[in-house]
């Protein structure tokens, strides 16, 4: 017993002096990163080079040369939330599917007590072991849109002033690449690699340190000149420090600590280096371990709460069908009307139209909700519907074909049977952008009423690039409390007796941009259809039953 006592005592005592060994050295390098707090817009403090046993020239964040590299931490240095773990959820759930996401869910309070880089690969496994590497395209279309919400004003604006930009990141390099290159212009990304086998993650990563070095041979190794003369600038937290060794090689080092970042601001939309337009994914939220508990709980009563409303706008009349779908949580809101109109020609020898409703695409339920403010339906012509969504529909849906001449003979036999909308823009976008008007229904219509509309989520997007669109309306009806905002603004004299005025229906069509964009508050913009799939999903809008 005395043996015992006496070694729990001894190792008592050797704990003690490590830890107290510990503090001390950490006070001491606090005091020698203060010496240096005037460069503090960023509220980082440089690091003196006495762990690379350089010396270094006083310098200043606000005069880094631009012909200098910068080398930064991207989770330290420029995210403001410490934790890891949405991003994985994100990975798990938009790549693998619910299943693996719930594993990721179970196994992550296990994760918490293992140290940093055992986590990171019990996570990395899970998320990306079985995953097809040429069908995984999280990391550009998905994953952006969250790590620009994460990004600190402060934390990029220090990044960004060096010459060559650099981002070192825990992450795995197919995580990451797409939103430093595409995002924030970054020049140079270095990132875990994942082993594959046959075009498949194993969901085993590279070791850390070999493949940093490897790459960081690649990035400064070549360009001595640029090096020797400017120097190489790294921004990073103490642990990258002692996780990433080619920081040895900076000339000055600037640290940031987690009461640095706690003052941080995220980075505001408008501030956005490149505008996130397209993106996509199921999501809508952050996936913080909370969060993630909470979509799980909701899943059965989400699912049982889409079939209810859903039944309840296929099978009830408007009268009937609008409040009760305002009582189990929809929000639909009329802001103005338009000034009053004849929907009849001048010409009483000249058949009657019906009125041609434009609206930008928000989700597919943009047509149901157009006919529910009307209170009757209303046909809704589409460029691409899937089968089932078709089947579906509670009101006439047509397909047309992107041949003009044949498009053009369907909307005129449409338009004198009865009122139409159609949606310009040939797809959705979540972002307030609008997309280019394809100029076809300047001509169609004698009376054309623009329609802005705007919806929003709480958990889920109702709206998919790359994934099944029959499911559109399910997930979108699955939010707890989803809404639409629908303005008609006044009514557009159309061209149809102008003949082939190409000029003129490019002048009409992009009037009605404009002015829906004004009434929403959205941005205008040249892009298509094409770009949104050729960004998102690597093709041109093949529709999957």
């Amino acid at each position: 017993m005395a043996v015992k006592a006496f070694s729990f005592k001894s190792l008592l005592s050797f704990t003690s002096r490590v830890l107290h060994k510990r503090l001390k050295n950490t006070r001491s390098l606090q005091r020698k990163l203060s010496t240096n707090a005037h460069l503090s817009p960023f509220k980082l403090k440089r690091y003196s080079s006495s762990l690379t046993q350089r010396s270094s020239s006083s310098s200043s964040l606000d005069n880094l040369s631009k012909h200098s590299t910068s080398i930064f931490n991207v989770e330290s240095a420029l995210l403001k939330s410490t934790s890891l773990f949405p991003y994985f959820m994100i990975v798990a759930f938009e790549a693998g599917g619910l299943l693996r996401a719930l594993i990721l869910l179970l196994l992550y309070p296990f994760v918490c007590l293992m140290n940093k880089e055992l986590g990171m690969k019990v996570m990395v496994f899970v998320c990306f072991c079985g995953i097809k590497r040429q069908s995984f395209r999280v990391g550009r279309a998905v994953l952006p849109k969250f790590f620009l919400e994460d990004v600190g004003f402060e934390g990029l604006d220090v990044v960004r002033r060096g010459g060559r930009k650099v981002g070192v990141s825990d992450l795995p390099r197919v995580m990451v690449e797409g939103f430093l290159r595409e995002y924030l212009d970054i020049d140079v990304v270095v990132g875990r690699e994942l082993k594959e086998f046959h075009g498949y993650y194993l969901g085993l990563m590279e070791d850390k340190k070999k493949g940093y070095c490897s790459a960081l041979e690649n990035v400064i190794g070549h360009d001595d000149e640029r090096t020797s003369s400017d120097g190489v600038v790294g921004f990073g937290s103490l642990d990258n420090l002692l996780d990433h060794q080619f920081f040895s090689l900076c000339k000055d080092m600037y640290i940031v600590t987690e009461a640095d970042k706690r003052s941080w601001t995220y980075l505001s939309k408008e501030k956005y280096p490149k505008p996130l337009i397209f993106h996509d994914g199921r999501l809508a939220i952050r996936p913080t371990p909370i969060t993630t508990v909470a979509i799980f709980m909701w899943v059965p009563l989400g699912l049982f709460l889409a079939i209810t409303r859903a039944l309840i706008g296929t099978l009830l009349p408007y009268k009937l069908s609008t409040p009760l779908l305002a009582l189990s949580g929809i929000k639909l809101r009329l802001i103005t009307l338009p000034k009053p109109s004849l929907n009849v020609s001048t010409n009483e020898t000249k058949q009657k139209k019906g009125v041609l409703y434009v609206c930008n695409h928000r989700t597919l339920m943009d047509p149901l909700y157009l006919s529910t403010i009307l209170n009757k339906p209303v046909t809704a012509v589409t460029y691409s519907l899937s089968k089932v969504s078709e089947l579906l529909a509670p009101i006439k849906t047509v397909s047309l074909t992107r041949d003009k001449q044949k498009d053009s003979r369907i909307l005129e036999k449409l338009l004198s049977q009865g009122d139409l909308v159609m949606c310009p823009e040939g797809t959705t976008c979540r972002e307030n952008f609008l997309l280019r008007f394809s100029p076809l229904f300047a001509e169609m219509g004698d009376e054309i009423i623009p329609v802005a509309m705007d919806s929003h989520v709480n958990m889920f997007y109702g709206t998919t690039a790359s994934g099944l669109k029959c499911l559109d309306p399910v997930f979108f009806l699955m939010n707890p409390c989803p809404s639409y905002t629908v303005k008609l603004l006044d009514k557009v004299n159309g061209v149809s007796a102008c003949g082939d005025d190409n000029e003129l229906r490019l002048k009409v069509a992009n009037h009605v941009q404009e002015e829906i964009g004004k009434a929403l508050g959205f941005q205008c913009t040249r892009l298509t259809r094409k770009d949104k799939y050729l960004v998102l999903a690597d093709n041109e809008g093949i529709v999957k039953l």
